[in-house]
């Protein structure tokens, strides 16, 4: 999958956070990468070379990093309507 594929899906999981270049998810949506953790209330920034997952765990912020070229799926999970 391609980064500008991987980008559309990203956007359309998200909106953009004001003043910031990061994205945070939509209300109810919830986004896995690869397979992994699925992430809920996190957001997003979608740099050149990499992209950042960033939520709250545990009381504790965390940040997860995914190179864009080992990005091999992205699923987006949401309520049904």
């Amino acid at each position: 999958m391609n980064k500008a594929t991987l980008e559309k899906v990203f956007e359309y999981a998200s909106k953009p956070v004001q003043g910031t270049m990061s994205r945070k998810l939509r209300k109810d949506v919830r986004v896995q990468v690869n397979e992994g953790e699925v992430y809920e209330a996190a957001t997003l920034f979608l740099g050149e070379e990499f992209v950042r997952v960033t939520c709250v765990k545990d009381g504790m912020t965390m940040n997860t990093y995914y190179d864009w070229e080992k990005i091999a799926s992205v699923r987006t999970i949401g309520p049904a309507e």
